[in-house]
């Protein structure tokens, strides 16, 4: 059995496999934005003591494997990802200041407990990029 984190009244292991997207599902996340995008959320997870044991981002949407302490639920940890990453994607890396309007996440996510096929789940996202590249040739 893995090795459970633990909290002053709790043992535990509560892992999520979450898929977002940005609005418009624009190609900005990928090329020169990826690695200062991923760099963000890495950030803004340590901020809540939550970990990335595995991530990856696609052109148009984001894989996250996280690992959430149960004092967070998972759509507040949704919500604060995407809310101060938009922020911090506008004012770092597109410069603007303007922060009314649009916006850099999309209403819609996708979550998934992990459970204990975390190996498996962390596979699939490595080659999600790989399957999708493979998809879009059965309709070209």
């Amino acid at each position: 059995m893995e090795k459970c984190e633990s909290m002053s009244h709790v043992r535990w292991e509560c892992k999520s496999h979450i898929v977002f997207m940005p609005k418009y599902r624009r190609t900005v996340i990928y090329g020169k934005l990826r690695g200062a995008i991923g760099r963000i959320l890495r950030e803004l997870c340590e901020q809540k003591g939550v970990e990335i044991p595995e991530g990856h981002a696609m052109p148009d949407h984001i894989h996250l494997c996280v690992k959430i302490p149960p004092k967070y639920a998972v759509s507040y940890v949704i919500g604060f990802l995407k809310g101060k990453s938009a922020v911090r994607i506008h004012r770092e890396l597109l410069k603007e200041r303007r922060m009314t309007g649009p916006h850099f996440g999309a209403a819609g996510d996708w979550v998934s407990t992990v459970g204990r096929d975390e190996a498996t789940v962390r596979r699939d996202i490595r080659k999600q990029e790989h399957w999708d590249q493979g998809q879009g040739q059965l309709f070209d």
